[in-house]
Parts: C-alpha cells; sequence; structure tokens
C-alpha cells in the first residue's frame, strides 16, 4: 500500500520504539507490482466455443418454415440442414407473442408476453427440447433469438412492475424511440431488478432447454455491462456463442462472439444498383480489419428476415450479381449466414405478421451454398475469426471493377477475383501472391497461375481457386 510521509513518519518512530514490526505490515518501499503496459493484450476476453470455428449459420423462421409450423416439423429437416453444411440454427424468438396492439393475425414474434413461455404456435417446451437434443444428436448447435430491449404490452411485467419501464415525455410507456413498433414497450435498463430479471431467463433456457447461445436483438440499445455479465453467467453453466444484431467493437470484447457485418450488406447492395463504386467495399474491408479487434467474428448475409420481409428477396437485391455476392460471403471473412428459404430459390418476401409457408424445391442456389459451405469446413483458410487467415489484397489493372484477394496459411490457400460490373473483364494480375498450383471451385480443373496471368470474367462473375 502507499503511505503518505505524514504516516511514513509516524511508522518510523513506531518502529524506533518498538511498537510497531516490520512483518505486521508491507515494507516501506516495497514497489506495487504492475502489468507491463508495454506488452500487448488481447481485447477479446471470452473464449469462443471450439465448434464455431469452421461454422454456418441458419435463420430458421418456424411460423413459415414447414407447412406446419412448428418444432416438431422442423426437426425432422434438421438432417437436409446437416448436409446442406449448417453448424448453428438460429431459431427466431420462440416466446408466446402479446396479444394487446398486435400487428396483423398472428403477431410479431418479437413482441414477448412471457420470456418463460413457448409459444403455442410452435409447440410446447418438450417439443422445443426435442429439437435442441435431435440438432445435438446430429453435431449441431441451437441458438434462440432474445428480445431484451422490450416486451409486448400484455406481458405480465407491465402489470406487476410497472416501474420496470420507460416513460415518454407525457409520462407514458414508451415504444422504441422513432421506429414503428407500436406493439412493444421499452424496458429501462437503469433498474437493477430488470437486469436480474433478464438475467435468471437468459439462464433459465440454458440450463431447461440445453440451448447453445442466443441472438440478441438490437443488442446495442442494452447496455454493454449487462451483455458482459450475462455472458459471465451463462458460461458458467455452459460454454455458449452470442450472437449481436449490432454492429460495434466493444460488444466482441467480453459479451459477443459475433456481431452484424451490415455495412457489408448494404455497400453490396449499393453497389450492384451502381449507388456505389467498388472502391466503396474495399473501404469496408479495410476498415473492418483495422477498427474490429482480431478473432471477433462478423456474421456476412445476403438475406435475413428484415430484409427478406421489408426490403426484398435476395433476387430483388441482387439481381445479376447474387451469386458473387453469395460466393463471397462464404470465401471471405466473417461467418456466412442463410435465411430459410434462400436455398430453396425463394421468390416472395415472407409474411411477417402471418402464415406464409415456404415452398421447398431443388434449386441452384441450394446446390452453390452445399459446395460452398463444405469448401469453408474443409479449407482451414476460410475458417471462422482466429481460427481463419486474413483477406490479403491482390492488385490487378482492372481495381475499379474487381476485387482479388488471397486466404492462406500454412495448411490451405484460396485466391479469389469477382467481378462488380456489368462488362466482362479481362483482369491481368499483380505481384506474386496469387502464384501456385490450383483446383479451380467451379469446375474441378487444375489451373496453374504465375507471372502476369490474366483472368476473364463474366459480367457479375467470379474465379474461386483452391489449393
Amino acid at each position: 500500500m502507499k503511505i503518505s510521509s505524514t504516516f511514513r513518519g509516524l511508522a518510523l518512530l513506531l518502529l524506533g520504539a518498538g511498537l510497531l514490526s516490520l512483518t505486521a505490515c508491507e515494507p516501506l518501499d516495497k514497489p506495487s507490482e504492475t502489468v507491463d503496459p508495454y506488452q500487448p493484450t488481447s481485447y477479446i476476453k471470452i473464449q469462443h466455443p471450439e465448434w464455431a470455428k469452421d461454422a454456418a449459420i441458419y435463420e430458421l423462421n418456424t411460423r413459415q418454415f414447414t407447412p406446419e409450423g412448428t418444432f416438431e416439423a422442423a426437426a425432422e429437416q434438421l438432417p437436409r440442414l446437416k448436409e446442406l453444411g449448417i453448424t448453428i440454427v438460429w431459431l427466431m424468438p420462440i416466446h408466446e407473442i402479446g396479444e394487446m396492439n398486435r400487428k396483423g393475425t398472428l403477431g410479431s414474434p418479437y413482441s414477448v408476453k412471457d420470456y418463460f413461455s413457448v409459444n403455442p404456435e410452435f409447440g410446447t417446451l418438450d417439443d422445443l427440447k426435442n429439437f435442441v437434443a435431435r440438432a445435438h444428436e446430429l453435431g449441431m448447435y441451437v441458438i434462440i433469438d432474445w428480445v431484451a430491449n422490450h416486451t409486448a404490452w400484455d406481458n405480465p411485467l407491465r402489470t406487476e412492475h410497472p416501474d420496470w419501464y420507460e416513460r415518454d415525455w407525457k409520462g407514458n410507456f414508451q415504444p422504441t424511440p422513432w421506429w414503428d413498433w407500436s406493439d412493444i414497450i421499452n424496458l429501462d435498463y437503469s433498474r437493477p431488478e430488470v437486469r436480474r430479471y433478464m438475467t435468471e431467463a437468459l439462464k433459465y433456457w440454458v440450463e431447461e432447454a440445453d440451448i447453445d447461445g442466443y441472438r440478441c436483438d438490437v443488442a446495442g440499445d442494452v447496455p454493454i455491462e449487462f451483455w458482459n455479465n450475462v455472458r459471465r453467467e451463462l458460461d458458467a453453466i455452459k460454454p455458449v456463442f452470442m450472437l449481436a444484431e449490432w454492429e460495434g467493437r466493444d460488444l466482441h470484447a467480453e459479451a459477443f462472439d459475433m456481431t452484424y457485418a451490415f455495412s457489408w450488406y448494404e455497400t453490396m447492395a449499393d453497389i450492384v444498383v451502381g449507388k456505389k463504386e467498388l472502391d466503396k467495399l474495399v473501404r469496408y474491408y479495410a476498415r473492418d480489419f483495422s477498427r474490429f479487434p482480431e478473432g471477433g467474428m462478423r456474421m456476412v448475409f445476403v438475406s435475413n428476415h428484415d430484409k427478406n420481409s421489408w426490403e426484398g428477396t435476395q433476387f430483388e437485391i441482387f439481381g445479376d450479381a447474387l451469386q458473387a455476392a453469395i460466393v463471397l460471403s462464404v470465401v471471405g471473412e466473417g461467418m456466412p449466414l442463410i435465411y430459410n428459404g434462400q436455398e430453396a430459390g425463394n421468390e416472395r418476401r415472407l409474411a411477417f405478421f402471418e402464415k406464409d409457408p415456404i415452398e421447398w424445391r431443388e434449386h441452384p442456389i441450394g446446390d452453390l451454398y452445399g459446395k460452398l459451405l463444405a469448401l469453408h469446413k474443409r479449407n482451414t483458410a476460410l475458417w471462422n475469426g482466429a481460427w481463419g487467415a486474413p483477406m490479403l489484397r491482390v492488385p490487378n489493372d482492372m481495381m475499379s471493377n474487381v476485387i482479388s484477394f488471397v486466404r492462406q496459411n500454412d495448411d490451405d490457400k484460396v485466391f479469389a477475383a469477382f467481378n462488380f460490373s456489368g462488362t466482362p473483364q479481362l483482369v491481368t494480375l499483380e505481384e506474386t501472391l496469387y502464384h501456385g498450383n490450383y483446383t479451380d471451385f467451379s469446375n474441378g480443373e487444375n489451373v496453374t497461375l504465375g507471372v502476369g496471368a490474366q483472368l476473364a470474367i463474366e459480367p457479375w462473375g467470379y474465379k474461386v481457386f483452391v489449393q
């Protein structure tokens, strides 16, 4: 401990009088132990589950996934998802939906009436447990959607604990400001009681249903210290995987394994309709490399429930560039997401508040995803986070239209080039990073790329070469 000069003098007098022993206190001149401020430390303090290293994630909208719209029916499809290459199944909210101020006939699953309930529309608690158990038998993992920021109007908490909610300037219960979310009201996380209740609810599903983690809705609207503590308490039960619907570096440190790559999606969508130049995608990767911590996983996607229902299908958003966007979402950095129905070439915007089952069929998009996810698993350079290799840019003479890069480690290597323009490109590659003997991902042919190699790439096309 540090001692002021006054107390140091008094201590010396007491020592001289024999009234104080050095064995009874810390030596007066002992330097305090400090951490070397010049030694680098990892920004990420959590331990990612080992099974996430080569994982792809699948968002399952239980209401629309099968004609029955139940966990029991969905469980029958798990072997198909396993064969597709999925490791993590993300179930959209499984809880009972509020009726007060409900939107549409069936309501939004993000309007939670009871955090400890199972929506009877989907089945029972035992049905959910059976779904999770079946996934585990197949070597898959299940995370469920969690809506911590707000509840349904008729959640019992509103009447039992009205002080747990935020109020607007008129003193009324408040939906999330600025959004058209009239079917929900915001919780007040300045209340310790709210944090304790929500933490216990999160722990309940890990303990009771053996789920493997959570996808957390609008995670950045909830205080980060809440999430940090939640992660500690959940990991004390079992190792979990946490996905934040947010794009922020700070969430990676102590709470979340993965955040959304919203900027990737938005940039890609703008490029294909001519609103942005390809340089904007290069800037995305540059910012992601410098701003997000090493080992922090980002989720990349070409569709999800919000995009599909409110903005457009994968075909509407990406048009002729769809296949290239899908390929880049898998071979570039980030964990790839598939939203249910993509693999079937679903051409509809699925209704959000009504029953609107997916029409399942074999489709080239499903075949493409299957091939890509198989490559993602077997090629360690493409693995997620710190398990994989970073993207290293390969210069070319058409860089305003073509992005090219290598991902490589001691065991594996992938070289990829994408033509994000509506015209064919004959690209001359520069420097030596791409040199090597490869297999062409598209046709299985052996290819050698050396000095001055050229690639002919169709409009909105791609080339992927694998070692």
